[in-house]
């Protein structure tokens, strides 16, 4: 499922307090964009236990219980995680991974908060998630019926939001000034291949790995600080990172460069550097340059006036770097008014970029 409108963090604890007690809640989303850790802090926030259940690792028995004789008839005893006799907050996680025969299993246990004769406790929450078919993990198809019980709702991660988590959480600084400059490589889409790629969840494990090695405190080779990001991130966030950890002594270089105080990177092994500031600029010009033309300041006027001419400059040190600041492979484009002055003024590189 891929839902038309999406959620922020913040978005889905507000509609996890205000919906989930009264409707089962079903969180869509990709791997690792933090929709356990929302949930199990949800729970916490509304004073009640979270109970786990790991759908891609369940049979109908888990769910449904054993039966066992009492008498002249049998009975369904549901397993001791579940029958519990305070409310709890059951958490359905990988909900979509789990078998048809499991799936119906769930059945009264979302939409009644029944398990045989076993009702869950009054003011027990019922919350789900998964990932969606797209991301390349386990799924299996749910069932119309067990869709039709539930609330829905994609979550997507934010830059902002996530940062706020994460300085208040102790995440290693590099990977927050990282992430505060290049907000857009906090998450990629997973990729058709085996690889590593960027999640909140991936760059919290660098995080981790960073501390263990001292960064910050302990001089870390950039040989070995390249195998530690190329293990968690997608390859290209990897290497920029590896090329922020250079600018850092000079975090303001790109803005030096734009004054004319400082030039773009143009010796060979400095060429991760210049690839670092020139994605730099081009998410500059994306963040900083209007939609239309027509809404110009006086500033500006001058940013679009200097950057063609950095463009110029770049494309004489590297112009392929140059072309992937004009046309890059992200999903955010330049304003279409630029790209017809940069058209205009630099055809060839225009042309080498389509």
């Amino acid at each position: 499922m891929n839902l038309p409108i999406t959620v922020t963090q913040n978005e889905l604890k507000e509609i996890l307090l205000n919906v989930a007690p009264v409707r089962p809640v079903y969180i869509w989303g990709a791997p690792g964009i933090g929709k356990s850790g929302i949930v199990e802090q949800f729970a916490r926030d509304v004073g009640l236990p979270c109970v786990s259940l790991l759908g891609s690792q369940l049979a109908p028995e888990d769910i449904i219980g054993i039966p066992q004789i009492k008498g002249e008839t049998s009975e369904f005893f549901p397993p001791k995680m579940i029958a519990r006799k305070e409310p709890y907050v059951l958490f359905l996680d990988e909900l979509n991974a789990c078998t048809q025969e499991v799936q119906k299993a769930f059945y009264s246990l979302i939409y009644e908060r029944r398990v045989g004769e076993y009702r869950l406790p009054e003011g027990s929450i019922v919350v789900g998630a998964g990932n969606r078919s797209q991301d390349g993990a386990i799924v299996k198809t749910m069932s119309t019926a067990l869709i039709n019980r539930m609330y829905h709702v994609q979550l997507r991660p934010d830059p902002k939001e996530w940062l706020e988590w994460a300085y208040a959480n102790g995440i290693h600084p590099w990977v927050t000034e990282y992430i505060s400059q290049r907000p857009d490589h906090l998450f990629s889409e997973p990729p058709k291949v085996e690889q590593p790629y960027s999640t909140p969840r991936s760059w919290h494990m660098f995080s981790d790995i960073l501390r263990e090695f001292g960064a910050g405190e302990n001089d870390i080779p950039e040989e070995l600080l390249r195998k530690l990001a190329y293990g968690c991130v997608s390859s290209n966030h990897a290497g920029m990172f590896v090329a922020y950890t250079k600018t850092m002594q000079n975090s303001d270089m790109l803005n030096d460069i734009f004054k004319g105080a400082a030039k773009f990177p143009s010796k060979p092994e400095e060429r991760d550097m210049l690839y670092y500031i020139a994605m730099s600029f081009r998410a500059k010009l994306i963040h900083d340059l209007p939609e239309k033309k027509q809404k110009m300041s006086r500033e500006s006027q001058y940013m679009v006036h200097r950057s063609k001419a950095l463009i110029k400059e770049l494309a004489a040190i590297n112009e392929e770097i140059a072309q992937m600041v004009v046309a890059g492979d992200d999903e955010e484009k330049l304003p279409d008014w630029f790209m017809m002055e940069v058209v205009r003024d630099l055809p060839r590189l225009v042309q080498g970029a389509a």
